[in-house]
């Protein structure tokens, strides 16, 4: 059966499409997410003269203060934002001049099909490298010591986002199927429709979070939100009809372009789907590349934990616990990042706390801790364990000798921690 041809378009909604076109095509472009493994290596060089027009036009005509850092679209920094006023101003610009050059065509089907087909891989394939480090908990990670140890009122908003998710597993492992998911469906034609709206779901909840908790990913998150929109928007009127109206939904003909060569008709579905193999195995490769240096499985520093002091010798003077004592140690509290470092947050004992990197050599049984602020003032440690708990430290500190005796805290003793899961609750039990 030949189908008739397809109707003229309106001249608004040829507009729309051409400045929804250069929108996201310039969005995947710049702001790649490093999603698409093939366009990795190139990236540096094509987006080479934005990274160095966008500074330029932040310092000379914005008039910005401060330097400003080119970033790989990975945050809300202000050369973020720049990028997305260049795309922006590049839309308005490239919509004007494509709509006088072009104003003869009388529809963009074709190119349409292949903007939705884009759209769903870069959705998909930001998907799955959101789902997967979900399910490897590379992204929240159970509270560290120092979270724990830190109180509630010093968090920052995302702190306390990236906390709340950490602290269970099976809700990560919800989060990232449910965005693996998504993914999947997004990866073929006939199930885009439900692709698109676990994507909405998902990316909606996101995006709020992003907003409310401060989190710096907003225009990642918001520009998803949009594209799941745009998936959704030609199906608008029969999800209406479905969802709304009880109206009966016919199932709609899924038209795609055809070529005039043979072999490219049969080559295009083998390079999707080699396309889709590669990206999935980059990105689990990557990811669990990591997973011994960051996240909940990462390989610790046999000293991470939390170390109350016990004995507080300076200058050969054993010092009392006392209260107002500002010199005399109450708990060290060192925290493992994994590639990020070791850090050591010294406490005394009026409870005031600063934060120290921290370096070990755990053959010589030394450790080096310094300021980030200033790595040339450095204190030297010589350490000794006892047993499971006990760690002694001798060395300098601020022109002073110290022996300390330090007794390590055992982290299950935390409510959050030992509480676990419970079907049957007589009353909440919020503490």
């Amino acid at each position: 059966m030949v189908q008739p041809p397809p109707l003229p378009w309106r001249p608004a909604k040829k507009i729309l499409f051409r400045a929804v076109f250069l929108l996201f095509v310039l969005y995947m472009l710049f702001i790649p997410n490093e999603i698409f493994p093939i366009s990795n290596p190139f990236y540096e060089f094509y987006s080479h003269p934005l990274q160095l027009f966008v500074p330029w036009m932040g310092n000379h005509l914005l008039h910005l203060p401060g330097r400003i850092v080119p970033s790989y679209g990975n945050g809300d920094t202000t050369y973020d934002y720049l990028v997305l006023l260049v795309i922006a101003v590049a839309t308005v610009l490239g919509c004007l001049a494509w709509s006088l050059i072009d104003r003869r065509r009388t529809n963009y089907r074709v190119l349409y099909y292949w903007l939705t087909a884009f759209v769903r891989l870069y959705c998909a394939f930001t998907m799955f490298s959101f789902g997967i480090v979900k399910l490897f908990k590379l992204q929240f990670t159970f509270p560290s010591p120092g979270s724990l140890m830190q109180p509630f009122g010093t968090y920052s908003p995302m702190h306390a986002a990236w906390a709340f998710f950490g602290y269970s597993k099976a809700y990560n492992y919800f989060m990232g199927g449910v965005e693996i998911a998504a993914g999947i469906l997004l990866l073929f034609r006939r199930t885009t429709r439900l692709g698109a709206i676990f994507l909405l779901a998902v990316m909606l909840n996101v995006v709020f979070i992003n907003y409310c908790f401060d989190v710096c990913v907003k225009i990642v998150s918001s520009g998803l939100v949009l594209m799941a929109l745009f998936l959704l928007w030609q199906e608008r009127r029969r999800l209406i009809d479905f969802f709304f109206r009880n109206r009966p939904v016919v199932a709609e003909n899924e038209w795609a372009p055809r070529f005039h060569r043979k072999w490219i008709n049969i080559s295009a579905p083998v390079f999707k789907y080699l396309l889709i193999i590669s990206t999935v195995f980059s990105i689990n490769w990557e990811i669990i590349g990591f997973k011994n240096d960051s996240g909940d499985n990462r390989i610790k520093s046999s000293l991470h934990g939390i170390y109350n002091v016990q004995t507080f010798v300076k200058n050969d003077d054993t010092l009392a616990p006392l209260m107002t004592d500002t010199t005399r140690w109450r708990r060290l509290v060192i925290t493992d990042r994994g590639s990020d470092g070791i850090y050591a947050s010294v406490r005394v004992m009026n409870d005031s706390a600063k934060t120290y990197l921290l370096e070990s050599d755990t053959i010589a049984k030394k450790i080096t801790m310094y300021k980030v602020s200033d790595s040339t003032k450095k204190f030297y440690f010589t350490y000794s364990v006892t047993g499971k708990d006990s760690l002694h430290l001798l060395g300098k500190w601020n022109g002073d000798s110290l022996s300390v005796v330090l007794i390590k805290y055992n982290l299950d003793n935390f409510t959050l921690i030992n509480r676990g899961f419970h079907f049957i609750n007589e009353r909440g039990f919020q503490k």
